[in-house]
C-alpha cells in the first residue's frame, strides 16, 4: 500500500474503501442516475436523518440495523431519494434488497439500502434491475471498486470523497461519502458509507459512530437544510483479526470521518471557498457548537467570503444572534488562511483598520479557504464547524434541479 502522508500513529493510505481488508464495491453511473454496491459482512452500526420526513431506504436500513446488528452488503442508488412514496416506496426499498440477496446469496435481513434525489418520485425498478446485475459482475477489492461506487452515490457532487487511513497498529478504516446541497445535517452527511477490517462488536461501533458523525458531520452547513435521506452506516469485517484500542480506533474513525465532512462542506454546490469557524472560551460546549455553525450558515457571511469581502461586522451579528452566551466586550476575532492570521477584533477593540494589515486581510479573503477564528472568552469550550460560500451557482443549481 503507497503511504500519501502521515500523523502521529494514522497513516492516510491510497486504495480507496477497498483497501480496507473484506471490502469489494462497484458502482455504474448514467447520466442523473447511479447504482453502488459495496460488500462487506461484519458487524455494523448506523446514524440516520432527524427529519421527521424519513425516506423509505432509511426507515428499511434502520430497522434492519437495529435488529440484526450487522450486514453484509449495502445497496445505494443515486437519482431518486425515494422519499415520500409511502407504502410503494418502502416496497420498492424491500425488493431492492431482495434483489442483492438473491444475486450474491445472502441474507436479505442482511442487505441495507439508502437513495439519494430527487424526493417524491417513484423509483425506476426496471432501470435498477437491468443494472444491478452489471454491479455484481462488476464487484472487485481493488481502488477502481471503490472509486466507481463512489461516483455512482453522487448527484450534484463535482468530486468523489473517500478517505482511507491505516493505524499503527494495522487496522484501516475507510469511507466514502456523498453531499453537496440540502446539507446541514442533524446527525450525519446525505450518505456515508464507512468500513473497518478491525474486529469490534456492534455496541462498540455505534458509540464510536454517533461520537464521530457528532464532531464532523453534525458541524457541517451548505445550506441549512436536513436531508430526508442521510444516513451514514460503520461496517466493521474483522478481517485484520485485530481489536484495537477504543481509543485508538475513535482517533482513526474521526480522521476519516472529518476529512469526509470537509469534502462535502468544501463541493457545497456551487461553492468556491470553503469556510472553517473555529470557536475557543465559551461557556458549554453546546455555545461553543451553537456560535460555529451559525457563522458558517449566515447567508451573509456566505456571500462576503464569496465576494471576497472582509466584512467581518456579519461574524460579529452571528455570533450575537445565534443564542449563545457571549459578551461583546470580550470577543476577538481573526481571518486566517494556511499562510497568514490577521487579528481583527482583541477584548472588544478593533485593532486592525491600517491599509497594510487590510491588504494582507484582502489575501486571506482571496484564498480557497478561509478560516474564521472566535474566541468567547468565557470559559474553556471549543468547536469547530465547516461550510462554504454562497454563489450564483447555488441559485442556479437549485432553480434546475429537477428540470
Amino acid at each position: 500500500m503507497v503511504s500519501i502522508g502521515s500523523m502521529d500513529d494514522i497513516t492516510t493510505i491510497a486504495g480507496g474503501i477497498c483497501a480496507v481488508r473484506g471490502v469489494q464495491a462497484a458502482g455504474v453511473k448514467l447520466s442523473k442516475m447511479g447504482l453502488a454496491l459495496i460488500v462487506a459482512k461484519g458487524s455494523a452500526a448506523g446514524v440516520y436523518t432527524r427529519n421527521k420526513v424519513i425516506a423509505a431506504p432509511l426507515i428499511v436500513t434502520r430497522e434492519k440495523v437495529n435488529r440484526s446488528k450487522e450486514l453484509a452488503a449495502v445497496i445505494a442508488n443515486s437519482g431518486n431519494a425515494n422519499a415520500f412514496t409511502g407504502e410503494k416506496g418502502i416496497a420498492d426499498a424491500r425488493q431492492m434488497c431482495r434483489m442483492v440477496a438473491g444475486e450474491l446469496g445472502v441474507d436479505e435481513a442482511l442487505v441495507a439500502v439508502a437513495s439519494t434525489g430527487v424526493i417524491g418520485r417513484s423509483l425506476d425498478m426496471g432501470w435498477l434491475e437491468i443494472h444491478m446485475s452489471e454491479v455484481v459482475d462488476g464487484l472487485t477489492d481493488t481502488a477502481k471498486g471503490g472509486e466507481m461506487a463512489a461516483r455512482a452515490i453522487m448527484t450534484t457532487d463535482t468530486v468523489e470523497k473517500v478517505s482511507v487511513v491505516e493505524l499503527g497498529n494495522g487496522v484501516r478504516i475507510g469511507g466514502i461519502a456523498k453531499g453537496s446541497g440540502m446539507i446541514e445535517p442533524n446527525m450525519g452527511t446525505m450518505l456515508g458509507f464507512i468500513y473497518t477490517d478491525a474486529s469490534l462488536p456492534a455496541e462498540v461501533l455505534d458509540v464510536c459512530l454517533h461520537k464521530g458523525v457528532d464532531r464532523s458531520f453534525n458541524m457541517i452547513v451548505v445550506d441549512g437544510d436536513t436531508s430526508t435521506n442521510d444516513m451514514v452506516l460503520l461496517t466493521a469485517t474483522g478481517v485484520s483479526g485485530i481489536e484495537p484500542e477504543i481509543e485508538q480506533f475513535q482517533q482513526g474513525l474521526d480522521r476519516v470521518l472529518t476529512d469526509l465532512a470537509r469534502q462535502v462542506a468544501r463541493d457545497g454546490e456551487g461553492a468556491t471557498k470553503l469556510i472553517e469557524t473555529r470557536v475557543k472560551g465559551a461557556r458549554t460546549r453546546n455555545d461553543a457548537r451553537i456560535i460555529a455553525k451559525t457563522v458558517v450558515r449566515s447567508p451573509l457571511v456566505k456571500s462576503a467570503v464569496f465576494g471576497r469581502d472582509p466584512n467581518w461586522g456579519r461574524v460579529m451579528a452571528a455570533v450575537g444572534y445565534s443564542g449563545a452566551d457571549v459578551d461583546q466586550d470580550r470577543m476577538s476575532l481573526a481571518f486566517s488562511n494556511s499562510d497568514d492570521t490577521v487579528w481583527l477584533v482583541d477584548n472588544g477593540m478593533i485593532i486592525a483598520e491600517d491599509e497594510q494589515t487590510l491588504g494582507r486581510l484582502g489575501t486571506i479573503m482571496d484564498s480557497d479557504e478561509v478560516v474564521i477564528m472566535v474566541d468567547i472568552d468565557l470559559g474553556d469550550a471549543t468547536a469547530v464547524a465547516w461550510g462554504c460560500d454562497l454563489t450564483y451557482d447555488y441559485v442556479r443549481i437549485n432553480a434546475e434541479y429537477t428540470t
